[in-house]
């Protein structure tokens, strides 16, 4: 429901960054590589430079991602939708080497998580976003020196690609045993995607910085900490599981790409779950 967003400001060029990154982060997170992506956006009324403005937002999330956008369907649906209101859907395809698969099979005792930060609330959790912030043009176009930017701005700030620097970490020879991608449910239901049966992962969350906008969201909403990480990536993206020994050089590939690592915590001998401390 971040389009909501993208209406009220009239501002329509990243929402298609959004639609890509939701996609091809989901593959690469799997241990695959985006080939192609195609879309299909919904309309009320199709004005041209509109659809123009939001295809390209889905071509640079293309191109960040390095897969190429092979075609798409623009459907007008008078009467069915309001005819300034659009919706935005996607899908990627992606290869990988049944070896190469993130499985997390081999995931245990002792192995070390390391988190790549998040460009803000990426695409997740808008509804609740939406109930906490009053959805004025008057109020997303307040400053917030927090913020270091107004309240519209930060929240549209695309979703953040990971593409590259999932690829950078399987190219310097780093075995990944485990990757999840933070999105909808939080650390909570995400992290255990990736675990196998009798490890839980451990995450300190004093490890790396939360982003502005959670606190502040967190404190508008009066919501507890528990339903926060149970509903959004609290500025950490993209999280692998690796040998304690692999660490170092998966921090520097992560480095080399232009994405920011942090080590968050590691994987113990337990019930299937997450531990936050």
């Amino acid at each position: 429901t971040k389009i909501k967003l993208a209406f009220i400001l009239d501002k329509h060029d990243t929402i298609g960054i959004d639609c890509v990154a939701m996609c091809v982060n989901d593959v690469a997170c799997a241990g695959g590589e985006p080939l192609f992506f195609l879309d299909y956006i919904a309309c009320g009324k199709n004005e041209p430079e509109k659809i123009a403005t939001i295809v390209k937002g889905v071509a640079e999330g293309c191109k960040m991602a390095g897969c190429a956008l092979v075609g798409g369907e623009t459907a007008e649906h008078p009467g069915l939708m309001p005819e300034d209101e659009y919706d935005v859907a996607g899908f990627s395809v992606g290869v990988v080497d049944e070896k190469d698969l993130i499985t997390g099979k081999d995931i245990k005792d002792g192995d070390i998580l390391a988190g790549i930060k998040s460009s803000g609330v990426h695409s997740n959790g808008f509804s609740l976003v939406r109930k906490v912030f009053s959805m004025t043009e008057e109020s997303l176009n307040t400053y917030y020196d927090s913020l270091g930017a107004t309240l519209g701005e930060t929240l549209l700030t695309p979703t953040r690609i990971y593409v590259k620097a999932l690829k950078s970490v399987k190219e310097s020879g780093i075995k990944v045993k485990g990757c999840s991608h933070i999105t909808g449910g939080g650390f909570y239901e995400n992290i255990p995607r990736m675990l196998k049966d009798g490890v839980k992962a451990v995450v300190e969350k004093d490890s790396y910085p939360v982003p502005p906008i959670f606190t502040k969201l967190a404190k508008e909403g009066n919501v507890d900490e528990h339903a926060m990480y149970n509903t959004y990536n609290m500025g950490i993206g993209m999280i692998v599981a690796v040998d304690p020994a692999d660490v170092d050089k998966t921090i520097e590939a992560i480095k080399a790409t232009g994405d920011t690592p942090y080590v968050i915590g590691h994987i113990e001998d337990g019930e299937k779950g997450v531990t936050l401390c």
